[in-house]
């Protein structure tokens, strides 16, 4: 061990010395925990983050309603109750929406602050198949286990309004809003609350215009059938395709490895499931799916409403990916030329390329692949055959290795120019040409219409699909004459792929449909898109339309561990709905918890939930209105995205049996501009989670609950108003020669002679890496490691130092000391350590301490209402360093510190608050304000510099000693992240301008 190694390792010793034998009275570890303790109970005894509505049932601590007391909902995202429980960098996030909350509660407001637990999903199941224990056991084991942890950290939760998804009494919520939702349909001309065009309405309105004849029936517009003429089961059909929550049998991401389907936003770039990293193919399944397209584009459009990062708003965009072109119709012919009666429907964004298309390409699932004929015409190339005898057995082959493929390595795929002719033609509507179909695996049957016509001059992927089967390439646009291009660059060469430039060879004497020509040549593509839209719909063969990347949410699981739904189907298939009496509907024992994965040899099979296991539930005699009957349950669950779309609501309202949540307090808490912050949008205040839920549960939620205002249940067109995405807390992990993970906590850090740093354990030299914390890497740290060490405070205290919010740092126990260090000078500032009196003064402060207390009031309530709490601390410890310079300090200046400080550090503040003789908790105390007229003035910039570079700075008085900057300037974050624990070599002051320091070597 080196010189070095050996003075800090003295050093350390050393200050475990003084903490052992600290006077009796010292802030220490110990002292921390037992104040801690003490102001948790306190706090859950007296109510005080009781959160007050404004109806009865839910008071403050007092017993008041809300009354005229402005409301201010903060909330975190909804966490999954781990085994593992949590670690430091779980609670960042937390922490962080506690610190507003208790700073909101001081401004004077209602603050509403509390937690759940999202506890349907995977892991508890997938221990449940390890182990044969229901998962309901393990996930309330983890539930205990997290609340302990959250509580230990002193979060100001109203923890009455606390629930879990699993509860009995919230599954009921969940099964009602699907209910809602599957009776509902989106009428794209009703003008939903906001005053805009779309809205969801009742299944029952379509009926009524079905019956009265204001609309046609689908598949009967002609037939003088009326809607009561119709089966049960003919009506379900057609009510189907209009609900908002429908069954759909359609290719869907299947994943063997978890036994179920996914969402798309539950698959990853590369095709693999997000949880467990699983290759996830495609599937035809019956399922439940959400029409969340119907809502595409005011989900974009009231992006603009809301107070969210940029970067949130553009990842929602471009999943959502809305699109305007339009649906065109080919008519489909057989090699004979016999018009099948079957449509091609092909969506594009460029129907301006009709005139250059000159084949189209379907995927390997697509209906018309049924229609293929026996053999190819003699005239058919050879190279159309893609190595096949026939096109049927290219069909089988090409379904086949499709369904076992991902979608990536579909698409990856297109680069090979695999593919094969159909033996079909479809009739070009405009030209009337006849192109030949082709089918190729990287057409996809879920993206669009599983169909698309190929302008091999337009579209780099079919131009090489065009030279590889040698089909025509015809150009459409040609580019601007100063643009500086020539389209002898790219004729026989590549396509033409740019939007910018003027239309050519696109002209017909009269359409294959009509009777009028059509002539854009010399035309710019929008204005060439807008014309051929126009006569398609004159020729009835294409509309207009907006498309959407975004695909409908597949909303079955074929899983166990999550919400049943409130449906049976009788003996014709028809689906019914459970009445609401009825929920909620509890899952049932089952003996055995493991899905199973379908034959991939069966073309027939489906995989079989773990609900199916259970006959006596599936099947079941229920009188629904006419008489008992048999009906038999879904044996699929909802997906864990499910209970996590509306639990803000169940906040706002957790006591309620009646409603999902009552209109009054609805608005009070979400309602459009129900405080001076909340926008038009209204909503949560102030929601703080990370930026891996940007699509997923940010999107869902969304939806949710535009169907829910549309419907009148709430007041808010937006859920949340304003979010936060907090940045992770990494650390370092360790590796051995074998590369295997070593455990952190042991490794010894030693500087070498030549002064390199060297990590070792046991005996052996290991590698530091960089990464995320947790158990593999066996570098994890918990927050009851912090509380034992430092305690709460100093470990939240910590959290909210290590740098903006926003950013993603690196974890370093040692760098916790100094926290510890800051409220131990606080203490001693206000306690006489040798008699545990107040070591105040009641003395006006003089001018210089008015002249900082004042500047950093105002500097700090700058940094909370930013969300910058980092900086805040920093202006905190300027000013309680100043305060221990004097001989007494005075009452004035320490309690507003106090009180600044208790958003942050809450038991501490506390137990020196009471201390100072106040009866009553500081959670409801008033924010300090500042005195404007020592605002201000006399603040200059100290640079600190190590070994010559410029690594932070302080905002200081012009008078300041040399020693005080110095002990600040030691006391930063720039130079503790540095120096690791380590006394600098030589330290340089010129005071108020600059602190150099020289680390050791």
């Amino acid at each position: 061990m080196s010189k070095n190694s050996d003075k800090a390792a003295a050093m350390g010793q050393e200050e475990e010395n003084e903490l052992a034998h600290a006077p009796s009275f010292r802030y220490t570890a110990a002292l921390a925990q037992k104040i801690e303790k003490k102001w948790q109970k306190e706090w859950d005894d007296r109510g005080t983050f009781w959160a007050a509505n404004v109806k009865d049932g839910l008071e403050d601590g007092e017993g008041r309603h809300a009354g005229g007391k402005s409301p201010y909902f903060a909330m975190a995202m909804f966490p999954y109750p781990s085994g593992k429980g949590l670690h430091v960098g779980h609670p960042l996030g937390y922490i962080a929406t506690d610190v507003m909350a208790r700073y909101h509660r001081m401004k004077g407001e209602n603050v509403l602050h509390t937690m759940g637990y999202d506890a349907f999903g995977l892991p508890a199941e997938q221990y449940a198949v390890q182990t044969g224990q229901h998962p309901r056991i393990t996930t309330e084991q983890n539930i205990a286990n997290m609340k302990r942890q959250l509580h230990r950290m002193g979060l100001s939760f109203d923890y009455r309004r606390s629930f879990a998804t699993i509860d009995p009494s919230y599954v009921r919520w969940t099964q009602w809003i699907f209910s809602r939702i599957y009776d509902s349909w989106y009428d794209p001309e009703a003008v939903n609350p906001s005053g805009s065009k779309g809205s969801a309405r009742p299944i029952s309105q379509l009926i009524d215009q079905f019956r009265l004849g204001q609309r046609p029936i689908d598949g009967y517009e002609d037939s003088g059938t009326q809607w009561d003429d119709l089966t049960s089961a003919q009506q379900a059909d057609i009510l189907n395709n209009y609900r908002l929550a429908y069954i759909s049998k359609s290719p869907v991401n299947w994943c063997p490895g978890l036994g179920t389907v996914l969402a798309n936003e539950e698959v990853t770039a590369e095709g693999r499931s997000e949880r467990g990293n699983y290759p996830v193919f495609q599937r035809e399944l019956r399922q439940w799916s959400m029409r969340i397209t119907a809502y595409g584009h005011r989900l974009i459009d009231d992006l603009t409403e809301i107070d969210w990062p940029e970067k949130i708003k553009t990842m929602q965009r471009n999943w959502i990916g809305e699109s305007h072109g339009a649906s065109v119709h080919f008519e489909v012919f057989d090699d004979q030329g016999a018009d099948l009666k079957e449509d091609m429907e092909v969506y594009t964004t460029r129907p301006d390329t009709l005139f250059g298309t000159t084949f189209a390409v379907v995927s390997p699932e697509h209906p018309l692949l049924d229609h293929v004929p026996d053999q190819w015409d003699d005239s058919v190339p050879q190279v159309w055959k893609g190595g096949f005898d026939n096109p049927q057995t290219a069909v089988s082959q090409y379904r086949r290795e499709a369904e076992a493929k991902t979608a990536r390595d579909r698409i990856e795929e297109a680069g090979a120019k695999t593919g094969f002719f159909t033996g079909l033609y479809a009739k070009n509507p405009i030209t009337g040409a006849m192109l030949p179909i082709f089918s190729a695996d990287y057409v996809l049957m879920d993206y669009g219409t599983g169909a698309i016509m190929a302008v091999p001059g337009g579209d780099q992927r079919d131009y090489e699909f065009a030279q590889e089967f040698d089909l025509p390439v015809i150009y459409t646009l040609k580019p601007l004459e100063d643009s500086g291009d020539s389209l002898d660059n790219y004729e026989d060469k590549r396509a033409y792929a740019s939007k910018e430039g003027i239309v050519i060879n696109s002209s017909v004497t009269k359409t294959a449909v009509g009777s009028q020509p059509l002539d854009i040549n010399g035309l710019s593509v929008p204005q060439a898109i807008d014309t051929v839209i126009s006569y398609l719909e004159n020729d009835k063969v294409g509309t207009g339309k907006v498309s959407y990347r975004l695909r409908d949410w597949l909303f079955s699981r074929q899983r166990y561990w999550g919400e049943p739904f409130p449906i049976v189907y009788d003996e014709d298939n028809v689906a019914h709905l459970l009445p609401d009496d009825q929920l909620p509907l509890n899952l049932p024992e089952v003996p055995d918890y493991s899905p199973r994965t379908f034959d991939p040899n069966d073309s027939e099979s489906n995989p079989e939930a773990p609900l199916t296991r259970n006959p006596d539930w599936v099947n079941v005699t229920l009188d629904l209105g006419d008489g008992p009957r048999q009906y038999r349950r879904d044996t699929n669950t909802m997906p864990n995205w499910a209970g996590s779309c509306y639990y803000y609501l169940r906040y706002i309202d957790p006591t309620n049996t009646v409603s999902l949540v009552d209109k009054d307090e609805d608005a009070y808490w979400l309602g459009p501009n129900h405080n001076a912050t909340a926008g038009a949008s209204g909503g949560v205040d102030l929601y703080v989670g990370g930026v891996e839920h940007a699509v997923l549960h940010l999107l869902y939620a969304r939806f949710w609950h535009k169907i829910l205002f549309d419907l009148g249940y709430v007041s808010s067109p937006e859920p949340f108003h304003k979010l936060f995405n907090q940045g992770y807390i990494q650390a370092y992990a360790f590796t051995d020669s074998r590369g295997q993970y070593v455990p952190a906590a042991e490794v010894e850090e030693r500087i070498t002679e030549s002064g390199q740093t060297e990590y070792w354990w046991n005996g052996q030299q290991v590698y530091r890496e960089f990464g995320k914390m947790g158990k593999s890497l066996k570098n994890m740290i918990t927050p009851d490691d912090m509380y034992e060490q430092y305690g709460a405070d100093t470990f939240r205290l910590y959290e909210m130092s290590m740098g903006p919010l926003d950013e993603s740092r690196p974890w370093n126990t040692k760098n916790v000391v100094g926290g510890m260090r800051f409220l131990q000078r606080l203490w001693r500032n206000v306690i006489d350590e040798e008699t545990d009196q107040l070591n105040i003064t009641e003395d006006e402060p003089d001018l210089k301490t008015l002249k900082i207390l004042n500047n950093t009031i105002a500097e700090v309530t700058v940094e909370m209402e930013a969300m910058r709490p980092n900086t805040a601390i920093s202006k905190l410890i300027v000013l309680n360093n100043h305060l221990t310079t004097l001989q007494k300090v005075p009452r004035k200046a320490v309690e507003p510190l106090i009180l600044m400080l208790s958003p942050i550090a809450p038991h501490i503040c506390e137990e020196l608050w009471s201390k100072l003789g106040h009866s009553q908790s500081l959670a409801h105390e008033p924010w300090p304000q500042a005195d404007q007229r020592y605002v201000g003035q006399d603040m200059v910039t100290a640079v600190i510099q190590i070994k010559g570079k410029v690594r932070g700075k302080l905002e200081v008085s012009p008078d300041i000693s040399a020693e005080e900057l110095e002990k600040l300037a030691l006391a930063s974050d720039a130079v503790t992240s540095r120096l690791g624990g380590k006394a600098p070599r030589k330290v340089i002051v010129k005071a108020p301008k600059i602190v150099s320091i020289v680390p050791a070597d």
